[in-house]
């Protein structure tokens, strides 16, 4: 009988280290590692994780910006069968104590500069030890290990065996609500596996890409960075902050040619000065999603910045990805603006996530006319195994099997669906629904506004 193994985006660090040892895995500033270093680091990472206690299905969480510490949080953690828990830096300290406690993490790896939010609420955290990564023009009153010296005083001795399951949790990533606390939700090795199929394939990832981390690794696990560049032995590129004009300078010294971000890490990019002067060789690719996009600000990018954008979609229940909007050749004889109207909408189904459509109330598709507004919903490979410990809200949001977004959209007569807005967020004047998306999109083109 054949033998079965488990998917888990962990093996694609074992295939870069076969093929690429001595390739350049990931550049943070002045420093560069070579995917053989990089996993040295992973693993001796894994090994004082272990020495320190940590088992199969543990819980760590993580508050680290994008740096090589977080990358190899994400493998030394994981390929324990260890749980991480990314954590939003941006977020309260009270709901940092409500994650942290919730999670049932064991341990925090902390970054220096965020430390302080950890001092705050400490004395109420359950957890038992703290690792902390320094950084230059930070302390903290904090009682932990520094991370370096964490990896030097474990013993360089093979790592433990563990067998795991690929619908184990591989993550455990919270999303904020704005009235209720953060859900922890459970992603699975398989998981993040097929959605970081779906990113090397529809961002047409490549051996010599070299990848920004514009977009929080926090947020989603990277989207899926953190494991598809891995898988094609790209280059990691770290980015602490969102810094507009460094961000421009690297395209041009590093040769970035892929990155991911937010609608409005692209409208800071375009109207910086710096974009004006830039001389971009590259044509980078841009995976763009978290709320529908201007189609100027798109057509400003195209322009300015020789960026090529993919518009992406998904939740962080979805790992995330579930739409992308495809490409066709038929559409390079349209004008500008029709491509970048084109380029706003969430699009189609990927190939490798599942069954994705938009719905009336009573769960019947809605027309396909562009028009008839409904919600998204979908199912499949990379929905989410639940809420942790909240299965009452995990039958609320997985309804007969399908995930419901809360994102109302229409379907065009093509099939792209394109997002008109979030269920809380329409505007509803003289008994009529309005898009704020699309007035923000009518704003945007004005010339008095930026």
């Amino acid at each position: 009988m054949p033998v079965f193994t488990s998917l888990t985006p962990l093996d694609w660090k074992r295939r870069a280290v076969k093929y690429y040892p001595n390739k350049i895995a990931v550049i943070d500033g002045d420093k560069k590692f070579t995917y053989q270093e990089f996993s040295q680091r992973t693993d001796q990472l894994s090994r004082a994780l272990h020495q320190s206690g940590i088992r199969n299905k543990d819980h760590i969480a993580v508050m680290l910006p994008n740096t090589h510490y977080m990358l190899e949080c994400f493998y030394g953690i994981c390929q324990l069968g260890a749980v991480m828990v990314p954590l939003n830096y941006r977020i309260s300290p009270a709901d940092m104590q409500y994650i942290l406690n919730h999670s049932d993490a064991k341990m925090l790896i902390v970054d220096a500069e965020y430390a302080h939010f950890i001092e705050e609420i400490v004395d109420q955290l359950t957890l038992k030890q703290i690792i902390i990564v320094a950084t230059d023009g930070f302390t903290t009153t904090l009682k932990g290990i520094d991370y370096e010296e964490f990896l030097q005083h474990a013993p360089e001795i093979p790592l433990p065996k563990v067998e795991i399951d690929e619908r184990q949790i591989l993550t455990l990533n919270y999303t904020s609500g704005t009235t209720s606390r953060p859900k922890g939700v459970m992603l699975t090795h398989r998981s993040n596996y097929l959605n970081a199929a779906d990113f090397l394939y529809h961002l047409n990832v490549k051996h010599d890409d070299v990848y920004l981390h514009t977009l929080p690794m926090f947020h989603a696990n990277g989207w899926g960075g953190v494991w598809a560049i891995t898988a094609a032995g790209a280059t990691h590129v770290c980015l602490r902050k969102v810094d507009p004009p460094l961000i421009i300078k690297l395209f041009e010294t590093l040769g970035i040619t892929l990155l991911c971000g937010a609608p409005t890490v692209l409208n800071m990019l375009v109207n910086h000065p710096a974009a004006k002067e830039a001389n971009i060789k590259s044509n980078p690719r841009m995976g763009l999603a978290g709320s529908p996009p201007a189609a100027a600000v798109i057509e400003k990018a195209q322009e300015i910045l020789n960026l090529e954008i993919i518009h992406v979609y998904g939740l962080t229940e979805t790992s995330p990805f579930i739409l992308y909007c495809e490409w066709k050749n038929s559409f390079n004889n349209k004008t500008r603006d029709e491509q970048a109207t084109i380029k706003a909408r969430q699009g189609i189904e990927l190939v490798f996530n599942g069954e994705t459509k938009v719905v009336r109330p009573n769960g019947e598709e809605v027309a396909w006319d562009g028009e008839e507004l409904g919600e998204i919903v979908t199912r499949g490979n990379v929905v989410m195994e639940g809420y942790y410990k909240d299965p009452d809200k995990t039958k609320e949001a997985i309804v007969d099997g399908w995930f419901h977004t809360g994102d109302l959209a229409v379907i065009h007569p093509d099939g792209y669906i394109e997002i008109r807005d979030r269920a809380k967020d329409i505007i509803i004047s003289g008994g009529e629904n309005i898009s704020s998306t699309e007035v923000e999109g009518v704003l945007y083109r004005h010339p008095a506004v930026l």
